[in-house]
């Protein structure tokens, strides 16, 4: 970001105050929109650049009339540049034509500090002590503001019958939470950092906004706000990008004369039922996922005895009956040549492994149908397991990969363990070269799934997935993703990398607007796959010049979106 605000003003003529100027812009203005009810801010600076924007903040939000009251944790004397002349803009402010009230103190030391308890009695903390750029641990009278706020930022529970609990002030951090470094990939920080309720940095995501659990909640906003950076100033060497830059590729207008083939056709195998039990739920799931993600056609191959049950989930789904073991599941008899060629004649994606089953017969099966075949293939849950039993399988399918043909991993932690040979605990510690390392050494494209899903691509690119939630964390959820993975394939053929970058983030997305008719603990599938409509329009990946969508939401939803007026809105049409 250094690089970034220099190349900015030394090479695009954007004077750097001009720039702060436009980040407590967006500041004051997210404060106001995503914090209406708040009529007290109490703003924390350091005396850095994170402290100007928060300076300039203040000043901005008492001219909208609020009463805002700005404690300085340090000397004056030591600001410099452009927080220098934010300070003095905001002390010069003599003007308050909507009613407004700046109160400002300069704090010297953590007694001095104690004494000013009443500035906790707000209905908003900003807190703009030290942002991108700083190196931890929070020492001095920043670690002495994390410890004064700490009383009123914990909600005071009162009696359980009579008395409603005391809701403690949010905050709401400028940039990062004062603590969190901006280089940390890993999702919590053992050194102390600021509480936050929402998070607004600038011009791009630092890796902490994408990896990190930077708010007390997931479901609470992590925003980024343009402020005049031209995007030729932005460069990176990390290898990483959000996964949601690619939900514009399912946003553009279908071609008037489009028909059912020009959508491509998915095959899903999968599915067991014998006198055991069964899984015929899970590929009907993902056939019916990958009809909704926009596939002209799907085909669900299933062993015979769960066949009624696929057929009926929907009248447009095609089936394909497979021959079934005494134990319900597929057997290897559907091995024959000719029988594989009718089956994937016209097929443009594999999507294969929901509700599969282990079974000697099963594996051979898998084992002859990834080899005999040459279309794009998604792999998960059973098959997975498979082929991690079979070195030479993956060492097979892996040499395919290098040449070409598109494979689509999607292990959860545990799966990704036995893939690797490592400890699940292993993986968790490491997830970022854990995938990376793997899709580079093997060709496959990995979907690494967890609390901020990885997309592992063979080039070494990992994007990284900001939506989903816990209710996430239920059977068939997985399911539904492998389906959307391969309708989205099959519909971009030429994109198949971003392809899977958008159905990890809409499959996220149409939970998070599930949830908010629902909640997070009686969420479905089904309940996402009735959200992908409104997923597919979402609008908050994109940059609007006004309204709440200005901003870039990388975690969190827009207001008009995050509503259950909204969700019943979106129903009524």
């Amino acid at each position: 970001m250094q690089a970034c605000d220099r190349l900015t003003t030394e090479r695009f003529a954007v004077p750097s105050l001009d720039l702060m100027r436009a980040a407590s812009a967006a500041v004051a203005a997210f404060a106001q929109e995503q914090f209406p009810a708040a009529r007290r801010v109490t703003v924390l600076c350091g005396r850095g650049n994170n402290g100007g924007d928060g300076l300039m903040a203040a000043r901005l939000l008492a001219l909208a009339g609020l009463e805002v009251t700005t404690l300085l944790l340090g000397s004056p004397d030591c600001l410099a540049g452009d927080a220098a002349e934010a300070w003095r803009e905001l002390n010069s402010l003599k003007c308050e034509p909507k009613g407004g009230r700046s109160l400002v103190h300069v704090i010297e030391s953590a007694e001095e500090l104690a004494r000013h308890t009443e500035a906790l009695e707000t209905d908003l903390i900003l807190d703009a002590v030290v942002g991108t750029g700083f190196k931890p641990p929070l020492k001095g009278l920043a670690l002495a503001a994390l410890e004064w706020i700490k009383p009123a930022t914990a909600p005071i529970l009162a009696s359980p019958v009579l008395v409603p609990p005391v809701l403690a002030p949010p905050i709401l951090a400028i940039d990062l939470p004062s603590g969190w470094p901006a280089d940390e990939t890993a999702a919590t920080v053992d050194d102390p950092v600021f509480p936050a309720d929402a998070v607004i940095t600038f011009t791009a995501p630092k890796p902490a906004h994408v990896f990190g659990h930077l708010t007390r909640h997931w479901e609470q906003p992590v925003v980024v706000a343009p402020i005049g950076s031209p995007d030729e100033a932005m460069l990176s060497t990390l290898g990483l990008h959000w996964a949601g830059s690619a939900l514009s590729l399912t946003q553009a207008r279908r071609p008037a004369a489009a028909n059912k083939g020009s959508f491509g056709h998915v095959l899903v195998v999968g599915g067991t039922l014998g006198t055991g039990g069964g899984k015929s739920g899970a590929p009907a799931l993902a056939s019916i996922s990958a009809l909704r993600a926009g596939a002209g056609l799907v085909t669900a191959a299933v062993p015979a005895p769960a066949l009624p049950l696929v057929a009926a989930i929907a009248p447009e789904l095609m089936t394909w009956p497979l021959a079934a073991t005494a134990e319900g599941s597929i057997s290897a008899e559907n091995l024959s040549p000719e029988f594989l060629a009718t089956l994937t004649a016209g097929k443009t994606v594999l999507a294969i492994g929901p509700g599969l089953g282990q079974g000697a017969e099963t594996a051979e099966f898998v084992a002859g149908v990834l080899l005999a075949t040459k279309i794009s293939a998604v792999l998960d849950a059973d098959a997975l397991n498979i082929l991690a039993a079979r070195p030479a399988l993956l060492a097979k399918l892996s040499e395919m990969a290098k040449a070409g043909r598109t494979f689509v991993l999607t292990p959860h932690p545990g799966e990704m363990a036995r893939l690797t040979g490592l400890t699940i605990a292993e993986v968790q510690a490491n997830r970022l070269d854990v995938a990376r390392n793997f899709a580079q050494q093997t060709g496959f494209t990995l979907v690494l799934k967890g609390a901020r899903t990885l997309i592992a691509h063979s080039d070494g690119r990992v994007a990284v997935n900001t939506t989903g939630n816990p209710g996430l964390a239920k059977g068939g959820t997985g399911d539904l993703l492998t389906g959307m993975m391969a309708g989205l394939l099959a519909q971009h053929p030429e994109e198949q990398a971003r392809a899977v970058e958008a159905a990890v983030y809409l499959h996220g997305l149409a939970a998070d607007l599930a949830v908010i008719e629902a909640d997070e603990h009686t969420l479905l599938a089904t309940d996402s796959l009735r959200q992908l409509a409104r997923a597919f329009r979402f609008q908050g990946f994109r940059f609007r010049a006004d309204g709440p969508n200005r901003y870039l939401w990388l975690q969190g939803l827009p207001p008009a979106e995050s509503s259950p007026a909204a969700a019943c809105h979106e129903a009524a049409e």
